[in-house]
C-alpha cells in the first residue's frame, strides 16, 4: 500500500506539473500609456507561476494579433515572457499614425512600461522585421537600462533613404505600401488599375485615384529633400548610444540590403564599449525580404533557407538568460555566396582583404543594347567616343527585378529583354578565364552629360551566363539634381559633363569561369523610381515631361567605371 500511495502521488505530482506547463497567462489589450497621454494596446503572455522573467518585446503597425500567438506561447513555454503591441495609430492603439515618426519614444517609453512589471526582470529583447525591425532600432539610443538584446531582421537606419534613393521617388514601395496600410480591411490594392496609377502624373494624384486620403504619402512628397521631417525616422548618428548586442538579418536581394549591412558596420565601430562592439553579428543570405532560397527566377537551394527563430533564440537565450551556447565564438559575419552557392563566415564588413577594382567602360561609340560593343575592362579608356542614347519619360526601361518589395518583380531575372533597348547601355566583360568573386559594396562612377535640366542615371551589374542568361545582382540610380547633396538640390547645365556617383549597394557573388561581368546604364528603372521628367520642374506637381539625350563618357578625362570588391 505504501509504495502504490507513493506511485500515486508520483502520478498525481506528474499531472499537476504538466498542468502547469500549460497553463500560460495571456492578457490581452493591455494598455500602455504613453509620455503624451495615448495609451497603445498590448497582449501579454507570462509563463506558468509567478516569478519575474526576461521579456520579449514586439511592435508591429500589422496587427498584434490575438491570445493564439502561438510564437509568443512558445517563448512563453520557455521562460520568457512576451509583449505584442499595435505601433501608434494601428489596431487597437490609439494616436494618429504616421510611419516611424513616433517609434523612438513610444517604443521607449514601452520599454520603459515593461520594465516596471513586476513580471519582469529587468531584461528585455527586441525582435521583428522589415518595419518591425525598425521600431527596435529607433528607441534604442534613448537607452532603456533594460534593452539588453535586439534582433532586427530586413531592416533600415534611415527612413529618408528608403523613400528617396540616390534622391529618387521608391514609386511602387510608396504607393504598394502606403495604399496596404491604408486600405480599409478586406480591400484588395491589386483589385485596383494599379499599372495605370503607376503611370498617372503628377504623383500627387495617386491617393485620389486609390479613393482614399494618404496624409503620409502626401507627407513624403512633400518632402523630397532630407529636411527635419525625417530627422526622428534615423539611426545614422545615434550608434554610438545603442548598448545592446545586435543580431541582424538579411538578404542580398532584400530593400534594406545594403542597410542592414550598414547597420552592423557601424555598431562594429561605434557601440559604447568594446565588449558590445565585438558582440555585434549579422548574417545575409541570398533571399529578398522573405529570406528564402526561391527568390524570382532563381532557386539557390535549401541550404539557402535561413531560420530566423532558431537564431533568435539563440540570441535572446545567451543575452537575456546568460545561457553560453556558443554565441560567443561564431564568426561575427556570416553571408550566402551566390554563384557558388555556399555560406561563409567573415570577421568583418566590407572583408579587409577586398582588392578594390576600377573596370572601365569601353567602347567606339555603340553601346547600345546587349549587341552592342560595350566592353567592361581593367585597363582605363584611351580617346574613345561616347555613347548615346535617349531617354523618353514616355516609354522608360521596365524593372526586371531587384530588390523591390510590391508592386515590381522582386530579385533575379534574366535580363536579355531588357538589354534589347535601345536606350540601354550594355558593357560586357571577355568570357572569364577563372572565377571572379565580388563580395561588398558596389559603386559606379559615371562621367555623363544631358540635355535636360535634371534626369536621372541608373546602373546596374549582371552576371552573364554561357547560354546568355543574365541574372541581375544590384542595382542603383542617381537623380541628377541631388548628385551632390540630399538636402540642396540643384539642377544641372545642358550638355555639361558631370560625375555622378550611383550607388550599386551590395552583394556577393562568384562569376564562374566562361561567365562575363555587365554593367548596364540608362535613365529609368521603372516602377521602382518614379520617372524623372526631365524638366527641372516642381517634384510630385508637375504632370509635363520631355526626352532627354544622354551622352556617357570614356575617355582619357572621363573614364567611367565601376569598383567592384574582388574578394582573392
Amino acid at each position: 500500500m505504501k509504495l502504490l500511495g507513493r506511485g500515486l502521488c508520483a502520478v498525481l505530482l506528474a499531472s499537476l506539473l504538466r498542468g502547469a506547463e500549460g497553463e500560460i497567462v495571456v492578457r490581452t489589450d493591455v494598455k500602455v500609456p504613453m509620455r503624451d497621454g495615448v495609451l497603445l494596446s498590448a497582449n501579454v503572455f507570462l509563463p506558468p507561476g509567478e516569478g519575474r522573467f526576461p521579456v520579449i518585446l514586439m511592435r508591429t503597425p500589422y496587427g498584434k494579433g490575438d491570445a493564439k500567438n502561438g510564437g509568443a506561447r512558445a517563448y512563453a513555454r520557455s521562460g520568457y515572457a512576451y509583449v505584442v503591441q499595435d505601433t501608434r495609430g494601428r489596431g487597437q492603439s490609439q494616436g494618429r499614425f504616421a510611419p516611424f515618426l513616433n517609434e523612438a519614444e513610444d517604443g521607449f517609453d514601452t520599454q520603459e512600461w515593461v520594465r516596471a512589471q513586476p513580471w519582469c526582470d529587468g531584461r528585455i529583447g527586441t525582435a521583428g522585421g522589415s518595419y518591425v525591425g525598425f521600431t527596435q532600432w529607433l528607441p534604442a539610443p534613448l537607452g532603456s537600462p533594460a534593452l539588453k538584446a535586439m534582433v532586427p531582421v530586413v531592416t533600415f537606419d534611415d527612413f529618408h533613404e528608403v523613400m528617396y534613393v540616390g534622391g529618387a521617388f521608391q514609386l511602387s514601395l510608396a504607393l504598394g505600401w502606403g495604399a496596404m496600410v491604408s486600405s480599409p480591411p478586406g480591400e484588395a490594392l491589386l483589385a485596383k488599375d494599379v499599372q495605370g496609377i503607376l503611370r498617372t502624373l503628377p504623383l500627387t494624384d495617386y491617393p485620389r485615384l486609390l479613393g482614399r486620403q494618404i496624409d503620409f504619402y502626401n507627407d513624403w512628397l512633400a518632402h523630397p529633400e532630407n529636411d527635419e521631417y525625417w530627422r526622428p525616422a534615423t539611426v545614422k548618428d545615434k550608434y554610438a548610444r545603442i548598448a545592446a548586442p545586435v543580431l541582424g538579418v538579411g538578404g542580398w536581394y532584400d530593400i534594406f540590403a545594403k542597410a542592414t549591412l550598414d547597420n552592423f558596420a557601424r555598431m562594429r565601430k561605434e557601440a559604447p564599449t568594446e565588449a558590445l562592439r565585438k558582440a555585434q553579428r549579422v548574417v545575409m543570405g541570398p533571399g529578398a525580404h522573405g529570406l528564402g532560397s526561391k527568390i524570382g527566377a532563381r532557386d539557390f537551394g535549401a541550404a539557402a533557407n535561413i531560420d530566423v527563430g532558431a537564431l533568435e533564440r539563440r540570441w535572446f537565450d545567451r543575452w537575456l538568460k546568460g545561457i553560453p551556447n556558443g554565441v560567443d565564438d561564431e564568426a561575427p559575419v556570416r553571408i550566402f555566396v551566390m554563384g557558388i552557392n555556399q555560406w561563409r563566415d567573415e570577421h568583418e564588413w566590407p572583408l579587409a582583404r577586398t582588392r578594390w577594382t576600377k573596370y572601365y567602360l569601353r567602347g567606339k561609340g555603340g553601346a547600345n543594347t546587349a549587341a552592342g560593343d560595350g566592353v567592361l575592362a581593367v585597363e582605363p579608356p584611351g580617346d574613345e567616343p561616347c555613347d548615346r542614347f535617349r531617354y523618353d519619360p514616355a516609354d522608360p526601361v521596365p524593372t526586371m527585378g531587384g530588390a523591390n518589395l510590391v508592386l515590381a518583380p522582386i530579385g533575379p531575372y534574366d535580363q536579355r529583354e531588357v538589354e534589347k533597348r535601345k536606350d540601354v547601355l550594355v558593357y560586357t566583360t571577355p568570357p572569364l578565364a577563372a572565377p571572379v568573386e565580388v563580395t561588398g559594396p558596389v559603386v559606379v562612377v559615371l562621367y555623363a552629360a544631358s540635355s535636360a535640366k535634371d534626369t536621372d542615371f541608373t546602373a546596374k551589374l549582371v552576371d552573364v551566363c554561357p547560354d546568355g542568361t543574365a541574372w541581375n545582382l544590384t542595382d542603383g540610380i542617381v537623380r541628377a539634381r541631388y548628385r551632390a547633396s540630399d538636402k540642396a538640390p540643384e539642377l544641372i547645365e545642358p550638355g555639361k559633363v558631370y560625375a555622378y556617383t550611383i550607388d550599386l549597394w551590395v552583394t556577393s557573388n562568384v562569376f564562374l569561369a566562361g561567365h562575363a561581368m555587365r554593367l548596364e546604364i540608362s535613365s529609368s528603372n521603372f516602377p521602382r523610381f518614379d520617372r524623372n521628367l526631365n524638366t527641372g520642374g516642381e517634384f510630385a506637381r508637375d504632370g509635363a515631361h520631355v526626352a532627354a539625350d544622354q551622352s556617357v563618357y570614356h575617355d582619357r578625362g572621363n573614364s567611367s567605371h565601376v569598383l567592384l570588391p574582388i574578394v582573392p
